[in-house]
Formats: C-alpha cells, sequence, structure tokens
C-alpha cells in the first residue's frame, strides 16, 4: 500500500502528517515554510509512494468558506499542476487548531514549547489525517 499525507495549509506555515504504508498510523512528518512546499513535495514524492494528498479545508461555523481559502485554492491549481496524477481530497479542518492545542496540554507540554506554531501546525496535520482515517 502507499502513504496518505495531510496538509494543514497556512500562508507561513504548512504542517504535514503522513501514514504509515498500511494506513493505519498518522504521525507528524514536518512544518514547513509554506513557499518551499511544493519543492519539499516533489522531493518526498520521489522517495516515497504516496496516493492521496489531503488539504484542510477551513470552514466558519455556518459552514461557508474561511478567509484562508482563498490562499488555499491558489496552491491547489499549483498542486495539481505540478502533480496531475496525484489524488486529492479537501477534510474539514475546523477545531484543528484547538484540538492541537489540547493535545499538547494534555502531552504535558510546557506553556513555552506549546507556543511552537510549527509544532501545532503539525499536530494539526496529524489530526485531520487521523479523522480521516477514523471514517
Amino acid at each position: 500500500m502507499a502513504r496518505i499525507m495531510a496538509l494543514d495549509y497556512g500562508v507561513k506555515r504548512t504542517g504535514i502528517a503522513v501514514t504509515d504504508d498500511f494506513q493505519i498510523i498518522a504521525s507528524g512528518l514536518a512544518t514547513i515554510p509554506t513557499k518551499e512546499l511544493i519543492p519539499y513535495l516533489e522531493n518526498y514524492f520521489k522517495i516515497e509512494n504516496v496516493e492521496l494528498v489531503l488539504v484542510g479545508e477551513p470552514k466558519q461555523m455556518d459552514n461557508t468558506a474561511s478567509n484562508n481559502e482563498v490562499p488555499i485554492q491558489e496552491f491547489l491549481k499549483k498542486f495539481q499542476e505540478k502533480f496531475p496524477t496525484m489524488q486529492m481530497k479537501r477534510v474539514d479542518e475546523r477545531f484543528t487548531s484547538k484540538m492541537a492545542v489540547r493535545t499538547m496540554i494534555d502531552s504535558g507540554l510546557k506553556k513555552k514549547k506549546r507556543q511552537n506554531k510549527a509544532l501545532l501546525d503539525e499536530i494539526s496535520a496529524t489530526i485531520i489525517l487521523q479523522s480521516y482515517l477514523y471514517k
């Protein structure tokens, strides 16, 4: 089997998570400066077999698109141009940041480490991926 990857896309940073080859366990992979994301993915796809990329879909409580959707749509166009055969799905990412903060607190991370936004993005991507695997 191939891996599934999840992206918690942000204007500055993007959190990335992947499954194992059997698509059972979701693990945080990295947080990459967004401007370096396409080259990072290109290298990663050469090394690892990825069959599906999940991209978080930020929505408001009333189910309308968030303001962050505009830059995500621009990224999706670039992604599809660069990786036309890669399957992609959107996944609702509401509350993932709050769940990520809760996860950091529950795991005993000190306040200073919880302020690390890169770690927050990576955990958010892992939550997006894990929620997809549960479904």
